[in-house]
């Protein structure tokens, strides 16, 4: 761990901090001229895998935001790849996994055992943890494991998970050894990245709003929480995200992660309430508010803040990441509002 003491570690751990700490998901990405001029020259896939490059994205972003941490920059799907399973990207379309694994054989044939080829990525992690030494916390990442599976069964995106929860519903078993397997190699890739100097890891379960109360309970709460303690070994707190969450978040939370992460579509408070107030929370502007007039924008900034009612363990965040087009300018002043608002401790 490179920046232990910094404000969003502190955050992380809900103790108290001299401001509400502040950074983006997806920070560095296409609504920057920086990285669109990089993107010319590599494919998403290229820069992930080339770590001198990943890095300067990563930096470039922080550097320009004035942000509180910087996450690294890679993909969530990566991990496949070593397990066997190649995907590649189509415009418009996203990422598409060439041969989605439906069937018992499928799972068994994939591996496990391969989380050390993903050491490009740990490798950016160290040089950006060089770069910024004690000034800026490095934030670490991987999928978890529903929403790894989700896309390893469907293709791809899905509206309906149609064939992830057919698997889940009719052959358990099967479910449960691919569930396995992604803790196998996330645990061991995120575990890498705070050896390298990552100061929190976040489990991005992007999809896991599509399930039911139950469901996530059954099917996905005991992987995940096993990948979350896994984790924990290493000493980095663990931020857990997914979009459309409200009512799974009081379930989320018994995983153990010191952070659970809001998207926009419940207010922060209730949210954190549903926590009973335990452990940290980030968000949860929603990404489009970014698009607004700076009034507009402001107040409703100033509005999560006001939810969070200075409680020790808000991190300031959008509710998802930040959109191709967003205003460049409006990022930045966000950083600064929240940055320079003040917090009162309770």
């Amino acid at each position: 761990m490179s920046a232990p003491e910094s404000l969003f570690v502190k955050a992380c751990k809900a103790q108290a901090a001299e401001h509400t700490p502040v950074w983006f998901m997806r920070q560095a990405g296409r609504y920057m001229p920086e990285y669109r001029a990089v993107r010319k020259q590599y494919s998403l896939i290229e820069i992930c895998k080339r770590p001198a490059i990943a890095a300067e994205v990563t930096i470039t972003a922080a550097e320009i935001l004035q942000v509180d941490a910087a996450i690294i920059f890679a993909d969530l799907l990566l991990p496949l790849e070593v397990m066997g399973l190649p995907f590649h990207f189509e415009a418009g379309e996203g990422p598409v996994v060439t041969t989605p694994v439906r069937s018992p054989q499928a799972v068994e044939g994939l591996h496990a055992d391969g989380a050390a080829e993903l050491g490009y990525v740990s490798e950016a992690v160290r040089l950006v943890s060089r770069h910024f030494a004690t000034r800026l916390p490095v934030i670490g990442f991987c999928g978890a494991p529903f929403t790894l599976a989700s896309y390893m069964i469907e293709g791809g995106g899905s509206r309906n998970y149609v064939h992830t929860k057919k698997m889940m519903y009719r052959s358990p078993r099967t479910w449960d050894q691919l569930m396995e397997k992604l803790v196998q190699v996330t645990s061991a890739y995120a575990t890498d990245q705070v050896r390298a100097g990552a100061d929190a890891i976040q489990v991005f379960d992007s999809w896991a709003g599509c399930l039911s109360v139950e469901d996530y309970r059954q099917y996905v709460l005991p992987r995940t929480t096993e990948l979350v303690r896994k984790l924990q070994h290493t000493g980095a707190p663990v931020i857990y995200f997914a979009t459309d969450s409200a009512t799974l978040l009081p379930s989320m939370k018994e995983t153990g992660a010191e952070v659970i992460g809001l998207d926009w579509r419940i207010p922060l408070d209730e949210g954190w309430r549903s926590l009973n107030f335990r452990g940290a929370v980030q968000g949860n502007l929603d990404p489009v508010l970014l698009f607004a007039d700076w009034k507009q924008l402001r107040l409703r900034a100033e509005d999560i803040l006001h939810r969070a009612g200075g409680r020790p363990g808000h991190i300031f965040n959008l509710g998802h990441g930040i959109l191709p087009e967003t205003p460049v300018e409006n990022v930045k002043a966000l950083a600064r509002l929240v940055q320079e608002h003040p917090t009162r401790t309770s």
